[in-house]
């Protein structure tokens, strides 16, 4: 038998605020049905919300305290006509803000109910674990949790905190890289990995810079540098710089460039062989009292010989014999030597050496001819210089280092210098980007004759600013005068 519930009397009518007669069921000044008004909020009963049961788990654990008590099943009022048996009752937070019915709005968190992944399986329901304090989120009394069966997903076997599984080791507990042993080459990206006899590093893989992409010397009074410039993956050139002393006492001043020939193999490996191996006769002849341009002839043919060795096939390989000078190993130089007065220069290929006094209102001079076909045409007198160069033929070289050039013809020329001054030795790295002697004075720093490897670094960016398409090295030696000249055969700038 049903019940029927008595309509509470209204003191005002909801829809005009007038105050309706008693029994009546519609407002007589709006009309407003007074039978639909709801009941009071606190008359409304509160409807539990049914979840999936959750797997066995230890009690929840409050962040700052002991374990919460559990709500007994019999506190939650029974759901009528429900077949399930009845679960607790959800007991919301009281809000901070009402809603435009002065009722409290719902406020939802997410640890207020336990919840299921998209396979189902229930979500961890311990309290949020804050990584920068592990240990305060869980106080040491509290006994461990039961594992489940399968963890959740995101989660693995040792982690409970909900984060998802690290592919490597979790940096926050990571040990520290350990510090490489002295003298290990420490890789330039990563600071920590070794890097290996290839090259690369063994913790990141980045591939490392060359020693002789970009290098720079400076000895006394001479300088060097080299650099790989904005276009070629290596750099081919090489130089040596040194000095010694004459039988007399007075010093001897060298410098030696080579510009491996891109063409032919292992450029790079020719270019350093030769500037070695002139620089080591150099050193050797002129302290015995070899004269400048004789020592200076001894040392291009020893450079010679020492890019002809990088040839010779391995023992047993005697059927490639036909082919052993193909694209043999091959380079071009050019050197100078200050010593006793004297500036001796000697060179085969297109390198050059140029002279810029320190005065300069005195004139410049070139003091190299190249080794190239456009050489050969102006000396022929079949085309002038501006054409010559112009030719796509032109830096075609008919003179270098190895095995397969036709026929070793060193140059060399000795010249008296009645004025201090500057010996620019370079490669066409270098002068394709101020070829007259004029233009080559005009790149010159004013001060390189007292700063000479300032002097080479402004040289090869001025390259670098114009382009930088071939490796670009350059040495310079400042010429001071002396009191007392060789007496040989010379030729004054």
């Amino acid at each position: 038998m049903s019940e029927s519930h008595q309509q509470p009397a209204l003191a005002r009518c909801p829809g005009c605020e007038e105050p309706p007669a008693s029994g009546d069921l519609f407002c007589g000044a709006c009309g407003y049905d007074l039978s639909a008004v709801p009941a009071r909020p606190d008359d409304r009963p509160t409807m539990a919300i049914t979840v999936p049961p959750a797997a066995p788990s230890a009690p929840a654990v409050s962040p700052t305290g002991p374990p919460a008590p559990a709500v007994p099943p019999s506190a939650a009022p029974p759901v009528p006509d429900a077949p399930a048996p009845p679960v607790a009752a959800v007991q919301w937070p009281a809000a901070s803000e009402t809603d435009s019915s002065d009722v409290p709005a719902p406020v939802h968190r997410a640890t207020d109910l336990p919840g299921t992944d998209s396979g189902g399986k229930p979500l961890p329901t311990t309290p949020p674990v804050r990584h920068d304090d592990r240990a305060a989120a869980v106080p040491a009394a509290a006994e461990p949790a039961a594992e489940p069966a399968e963890p959740p997903y995101g989660t693995n076997s040792h982690d409970t905190s909900g984060d998802f599984a690290l592919a490597a080791p979790d940096p926050r507990t990571a040990e520290p890289t350990p510090t490489p042993a002295a003298g290990t080459k420490v890789c330039v990206a990563c600071r920590s990995g070794r890097v290996d006899p290839d090259g690369y590093c063994e913790n990141c893989g980045h591939a490392q810079p060359r020693e002789r992409d970009h290098m720079e010397q400076e000895l006394g009074s001479v300088a060097a540098v080299s650099d790989r410039g904005l276009r070629h993956h290596r750099n081919e050139d090489s130089f040596a710089v040194s000095s010694t002393a004459l039988p007399d006492g007075s010093p001897a001043v060298v410098a030696i460039v080579c510009d491996g020939v891109s063409s032919a193999s292992r450029p790079d490996e020719a270019s350093s062989a030769a500037a070695v191996a002139a620089n080591e006769a150099l050193l050797e002849s002129l302290p015995r009292g070899t004269h400048p341009q004789q020592a200076m002839h001894e040392a291009i043919v020893a450079a010679s010989e020492a890019v002809n060795v990088l040839a010779q096939d391995p023992p047993g390989a005697a059927e490639h014999e036909a082919h052993r000078h193909q694209n043999a190993p091959a380079c071009t130089l050019v050197g100078a030597i200050m010593a006793g007065g004297l500036l001796v220069v000697g060179w085969v290929g297109d390198s050059r050496v140029y002279w810029v006094p320190e005065d300069r209102t005195g004139p410049p001079a070139r003091l190299t001819e190249d080794d190239s076909w456009a050489a050969q045409m102006v000396a022929a007198g079949l085309m002038n210089e501006a054409e010559a160069y112009a030719d796509e033929r032109a830096h075609a070289i008919t003179g270098w280092l190895g095995a397969d050039s036709y026929e070793l013809e060193p140059h060399t020329a000795s010249f008296k210098p009645d004025r201090p001054g500057l010996v620019v030795v370079c490669t066409d790295g270098l002068w394709n980007y101020a070829e007259s002697a004029e233009e080559m004075a005009a790149a010159v720093p004013p001060e390189a004759h007292l700063r000479p490897l300032h002097g080479a670094q402004v040289l090869v960016g001025h390259a670098l600013d114009g382009g930088g398409h071939d490796n670009v090295t350059v040495a310079l030696l400042p010429f001071t005068l002396e009191q007392q000249g060789a007496g040989s055969a010379c030729t004054t700038v």
